[in-house]
């Protein structure tokens, strides 16, 4: 049975710097019909004003997808990994063992859309990665895409919890298609 869920039924904070959708309980928002849907934990749409992001803070034991639909987001992490996410790039990123993270919206006046999914991973300790990877424009017109899969098929994230996931229409329809992974 699909049960469908409108984007106004989610819950939402705003912290004035931060606007954020949650599908799945989440931080302050709470509903025991919608924790989760399997090992997928988390599914945020949210919008960072600019010069506004979040200081660093830890994770561990889960993978962490990000996609942002408009603006740049600034990445630094314990790993040593400092990137900028821009449209069309899918960031990848395995908590595992632990890892602290900042995300940043460096322009001073652009605000950044970006979707975030959490999912949990099939086994806990996992060595902490970071991945990166871009989608052309004309890949992502008039099709789905795997983007994460337990499995590796077709350029897609392998070792991602048990979820397979693909992505459909993010901005005028358009869709995302696989590419190659880079390791940033």
């Amino acid at each position: 049975m699909i049960t469908i869920r409108k984007s106004n039924d989610r819950g939402h904070a705003n912290h004035g710097w931060l606007k954020s959708f949650h599908t799945f309980s989440f931080t302050n928002y709470f509903d025991p019909e919608h924790m989760s849907f399997g090992p997928l934990r988390v599914i945020n749409e949210d919008w960072v004003a600019g010069g506004s992001g979040f200081p660093t803070h830890p994770h561990r034991d889960m993978e962490i997808l990000t996609w942002v639909v408009e603006g740049e987001l600034r990445h630094r992490d314990s790993m040593g990994y400092s990137e900028t996410l821009k449209p069309g790039e899918m960031q990848r990123i395995t908590a595992g063992r632990g890892i602290t993270h900042s995300e940043f919206n460096e322009s001073p006046n652009e605000t950044v859309h970006l979707l975030q999914i959490w999912v949990t991973p099939r086994e806990r300790g996992l060595e902490p990665s970071y991945e990166q990877k871009a989608f052309s424009p004309e890949s992502r017109q008039n099709q789905l895409a795997l983007l994460a899969s337990p499995t590796s098929t077709d350029g897609a994230r392998a070792g991602v919890g048990t979820v397979t996931s693909a992505a459909g229409a993010t901005d005028n329809c358009r869709t995302l298609t696989a590419g190659s992974w880079r390791t940033a």
